[in-house]
């Protein structure tokens, strides 16, 4: 047998994935798939946690396997330093970076719970800015009570939450979010025997445990439009009770919610996520029409970046509005609608707005999309209808669009032309992405070896994946080491990772790699900055 033969066995240079590289063995571990990759730390998966969730799972791991996982590295985190936990908890939640929240309020349950004194007692304080809503609150009750009950110091806490509410905001939240999940305002109050501070919060302390209605209905305008609008029998009395008493839409009576007038009232002062939801009822219901003034409207605050900052309105959200709203049909339900133009368009803009300004690098990069059957299963932060694979096109989007140097490609076990540009709108960009995606297998080395092979000169990659990799004859770090040597030697490789695995192909050690989490507000910038130098 020739030498080489024998040889290729031990090379550093090129080693089957389902193989940890010679020499490096210690420093490898088998992920899901089956191939060898790099563990990521504590901290790096807490990250991917906050912002992906476990929801749904994802093709390799079932939710309750993810969730578990998930739980047992917040705890270590916790161990390990409580105060940077809980910190990185409220950091992530605050700015809006994950596009839902209920991670993060399970990790700050966990640290509450399971955290020494200062790490409870830390924990608790920040239940404010991660518990922003009502609904928030309800959902972290429901963790409270799964892990073991609640403690003196919840019990303060959310307390606390309801006596240092402003007034008009928390009666707000108490009309817009009455119940979630079999929990309601009254259960919360008596568990947390919340004394109120004033007597207008005595008065609608009273309210929201037994519906009683403050004497002082001028000073409560809300509660008393609340009350009138449930006895009320016509669309046009509701919608006059709406104008009057700026009354969120969760209060307007189910039986009147088909009514284009009602809506019309609702839009005066509809919150942007709000709207954004409640796009395709606005047009069954004919107020958004080619050129009404209520789709005038709606467009101008679709493209008002600050308003979309203020509301911390995630692109994913956005992303999701774009797909369901397009298509005329709800992913789940029989509704179906006409789409209306002008509302597309400013979906489409509202998508790049929501992620913030990013500049571009100037970088001759590849934009690699994982088109490989993994990423078609479970779904990116519990959200319906949202694979690794449409998040993972999305965020490259960004990217081609902002980078006048950059192209994209797919891959699976072979490179795969998108025939994407900057100009496509996304959901048409998505439809050209599932049209070569066949399941096939993952190889996160052919973006480099296509490149090699097709003689291009690049100053980076970017890699968007579930990082599940195991089908290629050379590791994705063994074939960027091979790129440097053959074409660009300071070339450099990110990994955005879409799904809350614990392993990643990026080689912690090598200075010019980097691993950041998918769908990430922050993650366009971070990773313009590193591919910049």
């Amino acid at each position: 047998m020739p030498m080489k033969d024998l040889v290729k066995h031990l090379s550093r240079k090129a080693t089957p994935q389902t193989a940890p590289i010679p020499g490096r063995e210690a420093e490898m571990v088998r992920n899901e798939a089956g191939g060898y990759a790099f563990p990521v730390d504590d901290w790096v998966r807490l990250d991917r946690f906050l912002v992906l969730g476990a929801e749904g799972g994802a093709y390799y791991a079932t939710e309750r396997t993810l969730t578990l996982q998930n739980a047992r590295c917040v705890d270590r985190c916790v161990e390990a330093d409580g105060a940077r936990t809980v910190a990185r908890i409220a950091e992530v939640s605050e700015a809006g970076r994950a596009p839902r929240n209920d991670a993060a309020l399970l990790a700050l349950a966990i640290a509450a719970k399971r955290g020494d004194d200062a790490t409870r007692k830390a924990a608790l304080t920040a239940l404010p800015r991660v518990a922003r809503t009502a609904t928030h609150l309800f959902a972290f009750a429901e963790a409270i009570e799964e892990l073991g009950g609640w403690g003196r110091g919840t019990r303060r806490a959310i307390a606390d939450w309801y006596r240092e509410r402003e007034l008009d905001s928390l009666a707000y939240q108490a009309v817009k979010y009455r119940q979630r999940n079999g929990w309601t305002h009254a259960d919360l109050l008596r568990l947390a025997h919340a004394q109120p501070p004033t007597p207008e919060h005595d008065a609608l302390f009273r309210w929201m445990a037994r519906g009683e209605m403050p004497e002082d209905r001028a000073r409560f305008r809300l509660l008393d439009g609340f009350a009138r609008v449930q006895a009320s029998e016509s669309p046009r009395a509701t919608a006059q009770l709406v104008r009057e008493h700026g009354l969120p839409w969760e209060a307007v009576p189910t039986a009147h919610l088909d009514d284009r007038e009602v809506w019309e009232a609702l839009l005066v002062d509809m919150p942007m996520t709000a709207l954004i939801r409640n796009l395709a009822t606005m047009t069954r219901c004919g107020l958004l029409t080619p050129r009404s003034e209520a789709t005038r409207t709606v467009a101008g605050r679709l493209g008002d970046e600050a308003r979309l900052r203020k509301a911390r309105v995630h692109p994913m959200a956005v992303l999701i509005a774009l797909r369901t709203y397009a298509a005329g049909r709800g992913l789940r339900g029989r509704h179906t609608w006409e789409p209306v133009q002008p509302v597309v368009d400013a979906l489409d803009a509202a998508f790049y707005a929501a992620f913030g300004n990013v500049e571009p690098t100037g970088r001759r990069l590849l934009l690699a999309v994982d088109c490989s059957g993994s990423m078609m299963h479970g779904s990116v932060a519990g959200v319906h209808g949202l694979t690794p694979r449409e998040a993972a096109a999305a965020m490259a989007l960004i990217a081609l669009r902002t980078e006048p140097n950059a192209e994209v490609l797919g891959f699976t076990t072979n490179a795969k032309d998108l025939r994407i540009s900057p100009r496509r709108r996304l959901d048409d960009a998505m439809k050209s992405i599932e049209a070569v995606a066949r399941g096939e297998g993952t190889d996160c080395s052919v973006p480099m070896r296509w490149a090699i092979d097709q003689r291009v000169d690049l100053d980076g990659f970017t890699l968007y994946t579930d990082g599940q990799t195991w089908a290629g004859p050379q590791h994705p770090v063994q074939a960027m080491a091979a790129y440097r040597g053959a074409r660009v030697a300071t070339a450099r490789m990110v990994s955005v990772g879409l799904a809350g695995y614990g392993t990643s192909v990026i080689d912690g050690s090598d200075a010019g790699m980097l691993d950041v989490v998918g769908f990430d507000t922050a993650a366009p910038v971070l990773i313009g900055d590193f591919l910049r130098g």
